[in-house]
C-alpha cells in the first residue's frame, strides 16, 4: 500500500469517478427526454421530433457506461464482483431497461400503426426512467454502505437497498436528469416545442433543487460518521458548487439564457455525482458490517503491472475517443423543427 495520492490505485479510481461522471452528463439528458416524451409530445410528429434530437448520439453517450464497467473490472475486480453480486437486481432492471429503449428508438419507425409506435414510445419512457432513478439509488447505496462481510463478500438481499436515504437519492437523479433533458431541449428544438420544453424545466428546477439541497445534506452527515479521506476543502466546495448551480436554472430559464442553464444542470450533475467519490475515497465500497469490511482501493484492486498497462492504453486511446464524440456532436448541433419533420415523414 502506498499513502497519499500520486499512485496508480488512486489514479483509476478517479478516472473511474470521472467516465461515471460524463456518462451522467451526456446520457442524463437523453434520459431526461425519455423521461419527458409523454408529456411533451402531443403528436406524433412533436414526439419525432423529441427521438430525433438524442437519436445520433444516445448509442454513442452509452459508450462511457461501458467504459466505466469495463475499467472498473479491470482496475478494482474485488469492487465489480461485489457490487454485481449484490446489486444484481438492480443492474438487471437497468440493463433491461437500456435494451428496450435502445429498441425503440431503432423500431419505433418501422411501422405506421399509432399503436405500434405508442407501444415504443413507453419503452422509451419506461427504458428512461428506470435507469435514471436506479443509478442514483445504487450509487447512494454504495456510500451509505452495504452488508459486506469479513471475505468482502455480499451479505444482504435487495430489500436492504431500499433504504430511505437511497431512496433519496434515486429520487434525485431522476428529477435531476429530467431537468437536464428539458434543459437539452431548449437548445435542439424550435418553435412551440421550445417554448413547451423550456416551461416544463422551470416547473422541474423548484422539485430538483429541493432533492439535491436534502441529498447532499443528508451525505454531509452521513459522511461525518463514515467519511473517506479525500481533501475536506474540496468536499465541502463542490456540494456548494452543484446546489448552487441547481438553484440558479429556473432563474437563468426566465431570462432565456439556456445555454448556461444547461450548464447549470450539468454542472449540478458532475457536483452530485463527485461528491459521492469524494466521500467515498480510498473506499469503493462501504459496509455497513464495520469498516474493517470495507472495500478499499488497496484490497480490491489489480496488481501494480495490470495498471499500469491500463494507464498507457487509456493514454493512447482516450483522446482520440474524446475526438469522435466531440465531432458527432458538432455535426449533429441542428435544431428540430417541426418543419423538419413535415419535410421528410419517413426520416427517423
Amino acid at each position: 500500500m502506498r499513502e497519499g495520492y500520486l499512485n496508480l490505485e488512486t489514479l483509476w479510481f478517479a478516472l473511474i469517478a470521472v467516465l461515471w461522471i460524463g456518462y451522467f452528463f451526456l446520457e442524463g439528458f437523453d434520459f431526461g427526454v425519455g423521461v419527458l416524451l409523454p408529456f411533451l409530445g402531443r403528436d406524433d410528429v412533436d414526439r419525432r421530433i423529441l427521438v430525433n434530437t438524442i437519436g445520433p448520439v444516445w448509442d454513442g453517450n452509452e459508450v462511457w457506461l461501458i467504459v466505466a464497467g469495463g475499467a472498473t473490472f479491470a482496475a478494482f475486480p474485488e469492487w465489480y464482483a461485489t457490487l454485481f453480486s449484490g446489486f444484481y437486481l438492480a443492474l438487471f432492471l437497468i440493463l433491461a431497461a437500456l435494451i428496450f429503449r435502445g429498441v425503440a428508438f431503432e423500431f419505433r419507425g418501422k411501422g405506421r400503426h399509432p399503436e405500434w409506435k405508442r407501444w415504443w414510445d413507453r419503452a422509451i419512457f419506461w427504458g428512461s426512467a428506470v435507469p435514471a432513478l436506479l443509478w442514483g439509488l445504487a450509487f447512494a447505496n454504495i456510500l451509505r454502505g452495504v452488508p459486506i462481510d469479513a471475505n468482502k463478500e455480499w451479505a444482504g438481499s435487495f430489500l436492504d437497498l431500499l433504504d430511505p436515504y437511497a431512496l433519496l437519492g434515486g429520487a434525485t437523479s431522476f428529477l435531476l436528469f429530467a431537468l437536464h433533458g428539458g434543459v437539452f431541449l431548449t437548445l435542439k428544438t424550435d418553435g412551440e416545442m421550445r417554448d413547451r420544453a423550456r416551461r416544463a424545466a422551470e416547473l422541474l428546477a423548484w422539485p430538483a433543487t429541493a432533492a439535491v439541497l436534502g441529498f447532499l445534506t443528508w451525505t454531509f452527515f452521513n459522511a461525518r460518521e463514515n467519511g473517506g479521506t479525500a481533501p475536506g476543502v474540496v468536499r465541502g466546495v463542490v456540494p456548494v458548487v452543484a446546489l448552487i448551480a441547481v438553484a440558479a436554472v429556473a432563474w437563468l430559464l426566465r431570462m432565456k439564457l439556456d445555454g448556461w442553464a444547461f450548464l447549470a444542470t450539468g454542472l449540478a450533475i458532475v457536483g452530485v455525482t463527485a461528491t459521492i467519490f469524494l466521500h467515498l475515497y480510498p473506499r469503493v465500497m462501504v459496509s455497513s458490517l464495520g469498516g474493517a469490511n470495507d472495500l478499499t482501493i488497496w484490497n480490491a484492486s489489480s496488481t501494480h503491472y495490470t495498471l499500469k498497462v491500463m494507464t498507457i492504453v487509456a493514454l493512447i486511446f482516450a483522446p482520440l475517443v474524446l475526438a469522435y464524440q466531440g465531432w458527432t456532436y458538432w455535426v449533429f448541433r441542428k435544431r428540430i423543427g417541426r418543419k423538419d419533420i413535415e419535410e421528410q415523414p419517413n426520416t427517423v
